[in-house]
């Protein structure tokens, strides 16, 4: 226990510091300075660690708080940075594996996929909405192209210009151009829209507040379908200082059942599953509605600057 308390203590002391660099950056677009000390932040969080950051006193939980903010407004900086470079291509497409963490889009939405299949049976979505999108919409581009070759996909985001640099990225394939559509709006301002949705993703960085991010899952549980599936990104670790941990109870009071916790552990990967009294859904017409409405939680892939 003494070795995990000096453990911990150092880590917070490691965050505290590059907190302090990162703040006094007069911009954080993609530099040698930006990406210098965001790889030494996100190569400081990958490894396991005994670290909960929710038991953090209120000026370290202050300093993990700001940290994340600044983690996603360099994360959009860079996928900002990255979508103007694949839209001077013919066909953006062709040349996704330019950004230096496409393959962590492409595993992490395998991972997700196979969770739902395992836990949604006969999955067969007609229509997805991935709440958080961003100018590289890589999530719904993946699970569209590989594994949903059929569905219909809503990316939600506020930002008007992330919404209009996604867009150009399909411009050149015809189907991928049909069954993606971008919607500028926050999801509190959602409410109809979200019964129609099969399943629905909310980005890690959607509430980076532990209340907005409670907040927003109470309104999808509100408003969502009863059968329908919500998949959460959250965070485990240190790299709770990167992202914000969603709490299961939160979920639990959104009115989901949840049916599996995934996070990358010490030893490989983990998987739990979880199992709560089924809800009577709805009636519906797709066969793997007859389900309670559910929720899988897992962890979003690390970026850093480049």
């Amino acid at each position: 226990m003494e070795a995990q308390n000096v453990e911990v203590a150092a880590l917070v002391e490691k965050m505290t510091g590059l907190h302090a660099a990162i703040a006094k950056l007069p911009s954080l677009s993609p530099s040698p300075d930006v990406d210098a000390l965001f790889t030494d932040l996100v190569m400081s969080c990958v490894p396991p660690s005994p670290v909960d950051v929710t038991k953090l006193g209120p000026d370290a939980q202050r300093m993990r708080e700001e940290l994340i903010r600044l983690c996603s407004d360099a994360e959009g900086h860079l996928e900002a940075h990255y979508s103007d470079l694949l839209a001077t291509f013919d066909n953006p497409l062709d040349h996704l594996a330019r950004f230096p963490y496409f393959s962590n889009y492409i595993n992490l939405s395998k991972l997700e996929y196979d969770l739902l299949v395992c836990y949604v049976p006969g999955l067969a979505p007609s229509r997805v909405a991935f709440v958080g999108s961003g100018p590289l919409p890589f999530s719904s581009l993946v699970l569209a192209e590989r594994h949903l070759p059929n569905t219909l996909f809503d990316n939600y985001d506020r930002s008007a210009a992330a919404n209009d640099r996604a867009r150009k990225l399909f411009r050149a394939d015809e189907d991928l151009r049909a069954r993606m559509s971008f919607h500028t709006a926050d999801v509190a301002a959602l409410t109809d829209e979200l019964g129609k949705y099969d399943v629905v993703f909310l980005a890690a960085l959607v509430g980076m507040a532990a209340e907005d991010k409670a907040n927003v899952i109470a309104h999808l549980g509100t408003h969502m379908a009863d059968g329908a599936a919500l998949v959460v990104r959250s965070a485990h670790g240190a790299r709770g200082f990167l992202y914000p941990i969603v709490d299961i109870q939160d979920i639990r009071r959104g009115g989901f059942d949840v049916l599996a916790v995934y996070h990358p552990g010490r030893r490989g990967h983990q998987l739990r599953h979880h199992r709560a009294e089924e809800r009577r859904p709805h009636e519906r017409t797709s066969e793997w509605r007859a389900h309670s409405r559910g929720a899988c939680r897992c962890e979003p892939p690390v970026q850093c600057c480049r």
